[in-house]
This record gives C-alpha cells, structure tokens and sequence, in this order.
C-alpha cells in the first residue's frame, strides 16, 4: 500500500506512539537516499531490510541547498523513486569526516555492494564525480562528508 504524501505515513507513525511521547510533536524532513530514481529505490529498500543503517553526503551539498546539517534526533520520511513515502528513519549519530576518514564500519553500516571499504570508496568516487561537479566542488581525499548512522522506525505498513 502506497500513502498519498509524507505527512501521511508520518501520521499513521505518530499514531502508534503514546499520546504523550515527544516524537509526536518532532518535525521531519522528506527526503530520499542517491542521486536518480533507481538508486533511491535501491538504497530504501536496503534501509527497510534493515541493511542500510548509514549514510554519507559531502557537507557542500547541504551548503549548496541552504539546508541546516543533519543532526542526531532528526527524522526524516524516505521516498522511493516514484518520490512516495517508503519508511521514516531517525539520525542516531553525526560526524564530520574527510572522505579519507571514512572507515570499514561505516562502509559496512552503509550496505551497500559486499559492504566493504573498497567498494564504498568506488562507487562514492562515482556518486561525488556526478554530484559535486555541478555546485562547483571536485571530490578530494580532504572532502568534509556529514557521516550519518540512523535507525528505521516506521516502515510502510
């Protein structure tokens, strides 16, 4: 069953919480994993398995949109390709690393691939040549990445 719009599964969310849980008056973000249609279904299918618990984007991105960085607390409504709400995740941890800093347990808790190191330097090599070049950045081994770990709370019933 797919919902109409994000505040949709949110609600159905905040109606399983106790009616004096905090959570219920939190704000959210919408938002989705990747930089295509396919890749976003990709990533959120891995979140809802419960593979993907990680995620990393360089800091630039978010400066390039006037966004606020994420933040540990933050929830946010993942869509899918189609831009429908899949699932709703919760940031547990946030660090700033160079792209160098990455380690092999991030790269495992992102699931992506065989879940190592070598990969995710790979295929974040690729994502960041499409992604930075067009807000004027080039990805170096300096790169601040915004390094998230988060938790799936709601999945689409």
């Amino acid at each position: 069953m797919k919902l109409l719009n994000p505040a949709d599964l949110w609600d159905a969310f905040a109606a399983t919480l106790p009616p004096d849980a905090p959570q219920r008056a939190a704000t959210f973000i919408v938002d989705s994993f990747g930089d295509s249609p396919a890749l976003a279904d990709e990533l959120g299918a891995l979140v809802v398995q419960g593979v993907k618990t990680a995620t990393c984007s360089a800091v630039w991105e978010w400066e390039s949109r006037g966004e606020a960085l994420p933040h540990v607390g933050l929830f946010s409504v993942v869509l899918d390709g189609a831009g429908q709400p899949w699932c709703i995740i919760e940031t547990t941890e946030v660090t700033i690393r160079a792209f160098s800093e990455v380690d092999a347990a991030l790269a495992y808790d992102e699931g992506e691939g065989d879940r190592t190191l070598a990969y995710w330097r790979t295929a974040h090599q690729r994502y960041f040549g499409r992604v930075l070049p067009p807000i004027g950045r080039t990805l170096t081994d300096a790169t601040p990445l915004v390094c998230e770990r988060f938790r799936l709370v709601y999945p689409l019933p």
